[in-house]
């Protein structure tokens, strides 16, 4: 008797079990169902910005549900990737990853692990970096640059998009380099930073190809760019390296989601945004601030995020800029 009761009692629980699981295997089958959220860490208008809405109006067509586009700027681009500690795991709420994201546990207390504690969707595309001055600044080239900081410590100033950004870090790996000190002047994005540096607030910028279009009016001047070799789109820049900086600097990004996000809800968004990336429109976007795609499936960007944690580590050490 008691065996026959203890067996319809585990049945009773294993149906209550199916009956608990069906809906969510149900929901992620239906997904996506409404409107997905996409959190970048830049202001509106930048070089992260404009690319991303073009990638989200192809992914909105592909998946068949808006894909909106929310800037959360400020803390050097961290916040989406904060933001998903928070936000539920049902694929509805994604964060843009830059890499100041694998160093934000040697330059402040968190409660979180960057490569555990996100789940990654897909990897994107790369920055493309550059140092700019305005177009009449007696600054004429990277030599230039260095010479003056030589011979003025800690009176040529520079502005990025926040402090312990890549290009932050860059800016003053370059100067132990050099052998010079630079003046660091932080800002919530590449908007603020490009107009401070086009207004006269700031005597050079270090950023991503927001810079672009002012270069090309004739309104900034390119110094150098720091990835392995020169600009197609500006070739008359010299890469770090060819003015004696032992440097080379590019800076992956993609998405991620929630920790504990279905693995068939991650699935659908890899392959949704996959081909919305491979989409001409969104490759003709990232040219314009000389970008390229960098695509990364959802294994080999986890394994990215762990790898540069290693890496990122190490610089900040380096440096001596850690917590």
């Amino acid at each position: 008797m008691k065996q026959t009761l203890f067996r319809r009692r585990s049945l009773a629980l294993l149906l209550a079990a199916g009956f608990v699981a069906a809906p969510a295997l149900a929901q992620a089958d239906r997904f996506p169902s409404r409107p997905i959220k996409v959190l970048i860490g830049f202001t509106a208008g930048g070089s992260t910005d404009v690319p991303f809405r073009v990638l989200a109006e192809n992914a909105s067509k592909i998946l068949g549900q808006p894909v909106i586009i929310e800037n959360k700027p400020g803390a050097g681009g961290v916040l989406p990737a904060q933001m998903m500690q928070s936000a539920a795991a049902d694929g509805y709420t994604l964060a843009q990853i830059p890499l100041p994201v694998f160093r934000l546990p040697y330059t402040q207390k968190i409660n979180w692990d960057p490569a555990a504690d996100l789940q990654y969707v897909i990897g994107l595309a790369g920055y493309a970096f550059g140092l700019v001055v305005p177009a009449d600044s007696p600054i004429k080239s990277m030599q230039d640059y260095l010479a003056y900081a030589k011979a003025n410590p800690g009176k040529l100033n520079y502005g990025t998009p926040g402090a312990l950004t890549t290009l932050h870090l860059t800016m003053e790996n370059i100067a132990m380099q050099a052998g010079v000190t630079l003046n660091h002047i932080p800002y919530k994005g590449n908007s603020e930073s490009l107009q401070a540096v086009l207004g006269g607030h700031v005597m050079s910028v270090a950023d991503t190809p927001g810079w672009a279009p002012y270069v090309d009016q004739g309104k900034l001047r390119l110094l150098s760019v720091w990835g392995d070799k020169r600009s197609a789109k500006f070739p008359n820049a010299p890469t770090l390296k060819e003015v004696g900086i032992n440097l080379v600097q590019t800076s992956p990004f993609g998405l991620a989601a929630p920790k504990g996000t279905d693995p068939k809800v991650v699935q659908a968004l890899h392959d949704a945004f996959k081909k919305a990336m491979e989409m001409p429109n969104y490759k003709e976007s990232l040219a314009k601030f000389d970008m390229d795609t960098y695509y990364m499936d959802s294994a080999t960007y986890k394994q990215y995020a762990v790898d540069t944690m290693k890496t990122e580590k190490a610089v900040i050490e380096k440096l001596g800029l850690g917590k």
